[in-house]
């Protein structure tokens, strides 16, 4: 015990940040009272690019005391997004409905609708992508194959089902096995 606390000790000491207290010698270079940026980022150091600042047209939000909300923002480049949501999910989870819209850089507009609920992120819009039709038929073997194990697991259910009827119906108990020993036992008289 003594040698686990010993050794606790010696690697906390270790540890323990080293500080130099020596007083820097007179000969040490002395700070630069300038500072010249690099060239490169010289270059970029003067051209900031100006950002527009967007008005919002109208924020609307409201909160009930029940847990339902909406809101409603719309900005002056045309940006605009609605959603409402309540607590009606499971165990109160909160069902948000709603929608965004905008004008993409070229100029298309871009529409989504959605849903989150208890099924997750449902999205709705004639932008994205929908998934392939299945590209072939089944071929016949798999579908022969299906029902086959179809009407195996049938036929072990029905065996089951017939096991446990006959295990209810009263029937002498099978003898015990008879175990082989090395001991000998006289027959009783």
């Amino acid at each position: 015990m003594k040698l686990i606390i010993l050794s606790v000790v010696a690697a906390l000491a270790i540890a323990a940040p080293q500080y130099n207290l020596v007083e820097p010698s007179p000969k040490q270079q002395q700070p630069q009272s300038t500072y010249n940026l690099p060239a490169a980022a010289s270059s970029r150091a003067g051209s900031f690019e100006r950002v527009e600042v967007v008005p919002i047209l109208r924020d609307d939000r409201v909160m009930e005391e029940d847990g339902r909300y909406s809101l409603d923002v719309e900005t002056a480049n045309g940006i605009v997004y609605s959603q409402s949501g309540s607590p009606e999910g499971p165990e109160g989870a909160v069902i948000k409905a709603g929608q965004y819209s905008y004008t993409a850089p070229d100029g298309t507009l871009v529409e989504l609708k959605y849903v989150a609920d208890e099924n997750g992120f449902q999205p709705q819009s004639d932008l994205l992508p929908i998934a392939p039709e299945f590209p072939h038929d089944i071929p016949q073997f798999v579908l022969d194959q299906i029902d086959f194990a179809r009407e195996e697991d049938a036929a072990r259910a029905q065996a089951e089902a017939s096991q446990v009827r006959s295990s209810n119906s009263y029937a002498a108990p099978p003898p015990p096995p008879r175990a082989a020993s090395n001991s000998y036992v006289a027959p009783q008289q």
